[in-house]
């Protein structure tokens, strides 16, 4: 998608530090961190959200990589979050599917 900010990450048109990446994904700090380690990992290949998913196993690649930035950013033992925002009630705020990666303090819920 030409106005997809995070295909212009991945197509590397807007820098963003890579903290992960294969072939299909792509691994990076979030602008607006919630936590002290606050990780997006998206598809390179543009999938609108969960709606749009056609292989399933997407979700889980992406997951794997969470887990493997998670062990990079030593968070793994002590425990993190992943989610996935779809929609506007879930408060996807760009078009992309995308997880996200939290940690590096107890996670409350409800979240504050």
């Amino acid at each position: 998608m030409d106005d997809c900010i995070f295909c212009k990450i991945a197509q590397g048109k807007i820098p963003a530090k890579r903290l992960a990446e294969d072939a299909d994904m792509l691994a990076f700090p979030d602008v607006e961190p919630q936590a002290p380690v606050h990780v997006l990992v998206i598809p390179k290949k543009h999938v609108p959200s969960l709606h749009d998913v056609q292989d399933w196993s997407l979700v889980g690649r992406m997951h794997a990589l969470a887990l493997k930035v998670a062990r990079d950013q030593g968070i793994a033992d002590s425990g993190f979050r992943v989610l996935i925002n779809t929609g506007a009630d879930g408060v996807q705020t760009v078009g992309h599917v995308h997880l996200h990666l939290l940690g590096g303090r107890t996670m409350l819920w409800p979240p504050g």
